[in-house]
Parts: C-alpha cells; structure tokens; sequence
C-alpha cells in the first residue's frame, strides 16, 4: 500500500499442512478440503509468504496489509465493491471551512475484541505510538501534514503541540497545516490504524518492536476478525469478532491464510481442492488459461509499479548517467510479452498515470544507442572497467525470471555483467531497509488513489526510500503538492517530480502491475478492485 510487494512468481516453499495433502490429491475422489472448507463456511487463501509481524506500526508488505486489514479497522474503510472511501470507526466527520481540521465521531457501538469500547484516546494513543522514534515506523512522513507531527517525532515539540487530540471519548480532532482532500482515503492505510493500549503495555513499552501481543490469545483487535491461530509456515487461520460493530456482514465462519511462496505449488494445490483463492497466478499457465477462457482466472488493472532500487552511494551507480544508462537499455515491451506475461505495461516513470488522471508522467525511452554513450561517457565505454554488481531479489520464481532477462539485457546491451542474488523475504527486507546491496528489486502498491502514494516514496526523509536519493527540488515541489488543492495543478506539478525522476533515475521503473489470482467460482463477493485490495466483508459462497 504503499507497501513493499512481492507479486510474482514463487519458489516452492508450500505450507506442510498441504504437503500431505497435494501427495495424495491424485488417488482419491473424496471431498477435498476445499469442499469441507466451503461447507463450514471457511475461506482458504493462499498469501505467498510468512509475515513479518502482525503489528500495523511496523510491517510494510503486502502478505502483512491482508491480515492487519481483517484484524484492525481504522477512522474509514473501503467499500468491498469498488474500494470507495466509507466510514470505519468514524460514523461521519467534519472538515472546517479552510479544510485544516477535521473532527471524528465515533461510533458508540465500536469495540474491541475483548468487548473494550474502541474510543478516541486509543487512537490518539496508538498515532502518539506511531510517531515515537523508537519505534521505527516506515511510514511516518504520512503524518507530514498534521500539525507538528513531524517535529514530535524528531524529538522537537512536546505531544501537546501535536494536532492530533481526543476531544472525548467519541470525537477525535486532526489539525492540518495545509488542506489535504485525499486525507479519508489517507486514513485507510494500515499504519493509521489503532492499537489497544492495555495489550501494548501488557507486553511491552509503547514504542517496543516485536513484542508477544500479536499472538494468538494475546492480540486484541477491533476489525471483523480475531486471530486464533498462527502456525509459522504452516497456516493462520481468523474467525469473526463478535464484538464487531458490523458484525452482520461477516458472513465467513472462518480464514485460513497459506504462506506458500511457489506459484507453481499454489497453482497445483487451488486444483486439487487445498484453496480457494490463490495469491498469485504462474506466468507460464496464464496464455493457455486465457486461450481456455477459465472462469477461475482473474486478471485486473491494478495502482503498483514493478522496479529496481539503485543504491545511489555506492559507485558506479552515484553517476546518474550509469543508472540512466541502465535503464534505457532494458526493453520493457519483450520483458512483458515474453516473461510476465499477465497484461502489464511498461513502466518508464514512477508514478503511476492512474493516480494522474491517466497523464503519463515525463519518463524516458529505451534508447540503445543514447545508454551506451552515457556509459561510455561515464568512462565505461561498451561496459569495459565496470564493476560486477549484484541484483538483490526475494526468493520468487517471477522475480528471478524477470533479474535474469535484466541480467542478460545488460550482458548484450552494454557488454556488462552483473550477480544475482536472493533472498528470504524478512532476510531481504532488513538488507535493502540498511542499504546492503546495488541494486534491489522492488514493487510499490497504491493503498489510496492519489499521485502521493508513489512521489512520496522519494522524499529525503521518507521511511521507505532505501535508495539515499536526496533533491531538495524534488522535496520542495512535492511539499506543493501536498498543499495544493487544484487537481490539475496538483498533475503539473507532478509532472515535474516525473521530469527530476527521469533525470536522476533513483530507481528504474519495469512495468505496472496487473493483479492475477485463482478464484474458486462458487466464491462471492471477491471483487476485482485497482488497489487490489479485498474487504473480507460480504465474502460468502454460493449456495446453489
């Protein structure tokens, strides 16, 4: 969601509860789990990887957003259908005139999982929590524009300067310093969410990371669902919270989600009855099925951009001219034609044109000719004196297909050779978050539909920008962003972020995503949605 993505293919790492049941899928024609699943009403996914943590301050995936998402519910929410911004916690809100403040009214019938009324001190709690610097959260340069957030967090101003107050125990006050109209789609992003602050402290300090309050019997949650089970790579299974304020919705009397990094394996287990809706699809099948017409394939326009990260202070790749190079030399039309093959498209800017009212930001083109002369022109003429450096990947079978047609691109292109290397998914993580590598694939996913969620992730001071790309002209005209409330004004001006982009190349743009997954047809109310996002609410299954 903003969030670290790792769609793609996957290596064969299959939950072990499934194993048994894939090698003995072949010699029966007994009810599979699947049947007996959708027979309790339990829904079986599958989410690619073992989360890092279930704590909604601190994880950045998005195998973490789909749990945390069931789990907590914030100010507002997202419709299932078509992911309109709707009231969560928050029955209904006010903005003041200049559009600086906004004021929360909780809903009287909102509760935690442990039938503790939800109120708006545990928000101004757990925000206050977001923001302490021990704590580490990624994303807290999302609280730029409320009043003295960011100075708070930097150790400069007391709390009670910060512009975030519980008025009472149902109405909760957000002072802004400039007008933010996207603020309710804002608001639904994980980090945002609240935490209980009994829990916290039973197991911990506030600003304490990786403590044992997210585990079964310990977590306490206020979304549709509450954790009572975690099996590390094996399975985590959610039932309904009963003290749900819309607990009439939850139709499911179960999830279990899967960590099975292999697409081919989670492929093979959706067929023989082990899901019923996949994380991914293997690139490979998705022609054959298309030519089919299977109605189990879904395939949907989606706000992510696929990318490399340059490391901008190691060198070769401090000269903008090398990573201009690099990028210019890959050729994103056969990349996606030939290796991913699910209805993407190149990328040549950041910035996602659906976020920009479908204007494409200023990129660059692949030009052969032009990248050998800028690498020749930065002494490396037809790759000759250049370092060996490496692509960081985590360990996915689509990633390593795509670094090794980068890989050979580069090879033929410019007459460069470079390592691939990859890694567990947490392993990876922690490398690329402490700079250790050259270059690291990357994926970006919108969580709301505004033009931030991507210049955003380039900012100096941003929690997630791993490159150390820094521009004060970057960081100015995106601080006008940020402040301006005319739309097409607010374009033009990302437009110009797009310009610095395309000169300086931080990070090499591949494609934008398509979502691909598998869904059992006898599923309902999974709905295809451009954040790829799936409210678990209102999904049921046919009964005819």
């Amino acid at each position: 969601m903003s969030f670290l993505s790792r769609r793609g293919g996957f290596l064969f790492c299959l939950a072990p509860a499934l194993v048994a049941a894939l090698l003995f899928a072949g010699c029966s024609r007994k009810e599979s789990p699947a049947d007996r699943a959708l027979r309790d009403g339990i829904l079986l996914i599958g989410n690619g990887t073992e989360p890092e943590d279930l704590d909604p301050h601190i994880t950045t995936g998005v195998p973490e957003y789909r749990l945390t998402s069931a789990l907590f519910e914030g100010l507002t929410a997202y419709d299932p259908k078509d992911l309109t911004v709707i009231p969560g916690v928050a029955e209904r809100w006010e903005v003041s005139d200049d559009g600086c403040i906004y004021t929360f009214h909780f809903r009287r019938d909102a509760r935690w999982s442990n039938g503790d009324p939800v109120t708006a001190h545990d928000f101004e709690y757990a925000w206050r929590r977001i923001l302490s610097p021990k704590l580490g959260n990624r994303y807290t340069y999302l609280f730029e524009p409320i009043r003295h957030a960011t100075a708070f967090h930097a150790g400069e101003k007391p709390w009670s300067e910060v512009g975030i107050r519980a008025l009472d125990d149902h109405t909760f006050r957000v002072e802004l310093v400039h007008p933010v109209p996207y603020l309710p789609g804002l608001l639904t992003h994980n980090t945002f969410n609240p935490v209980h602050p009994a829990t916290i402290e039973k197991h911990g300090a506030i600003d304490q990371r990786g403590t044992a309050w997210t585990r079964p019997g310990n977590l306490v949650g206020n979304g549709a669902f509450i954790l009572t089970e975690w099996r590390s790579n094996s399975v985590i299974e959610m039932r309904p919270n009963p003290h749900y304020w819309n607990r009439a919705a939850v139709k499911l009397n179960a999830v279990r989600w899967f960590p099975i990094e292999s697409a081919d394996t989670e492929e093979r287990a959706f067929r023989s009855g082990q899901l019923h809706i996949t994380n991914t699809v293997p690139s490979h099948l998705i022609p054959r099925m298309q030519a089919a017409g299977a109605p189990e394939l879904r395939i949907a326009d989606f706000l992510a951009v696929y990318y490399y990260e340059f490391n901008v202070n190691r060198p070769p790749l401090n000269d903008p001219r090398v990573r201009r190079a690099l990028s210019m030399a890959i050729d994103r039309a056969a990349l996606v034609r030939s290796v991913t093959q699910g209805g993407e498209t190149p990328a040549f800017s950041l910035l996602h044109p659906g976020t920009l009212d479908n204007r494409p930001a200023p990129g660059f083109t692949a030009d052969l000719a032009e990248a050998r002369r800028l690498l020749a022109e930065a002494g490396f003429p037809e790759g000759r004196g250049f370092p060996r450096l490496e692509i960081l990947y985590n360990t996915l079978e689509a990633h390593r297909a795509v670094a090794e047609a980068v890989q050979q691109m580069w090879r033929v292109n410019l007459g460069i050779d470079i390592r691939l290397t990859n890694q567990e998914w947490q392993v990876y993580l922690g490398n690329r978050r402490q700079g250790n590598y050259d270059i690291a694939r990357a994926g970006w996913v919108a969580s709301y539909n505004d033009g931030t969620v991507f210049s955003n992730l380039l900012l100096t001071d941003a929690g997630n920008n791993n490159s150390g790309f820094s521009n004060a002209r970057y960081d100015e005209i995106a601080a006008q962003v940020a402040r301006e409330g005319d739309r097409s004004t607010r374009v033009d001006l990302f437009h110009q972020l797009g310009a610095i982009l395309a000169q300086e190349m931080p990070v090499m743009p591949i494609y934008y995503y398509t979502s691909k997954c598998l869904v059992d047809p006898r599923v309902r109310g999974w709905h295809d949605t451009l954040l790829d996002i799936h409210p678990l609410q209102g999904v049921h299954f046919a009964t005819d």
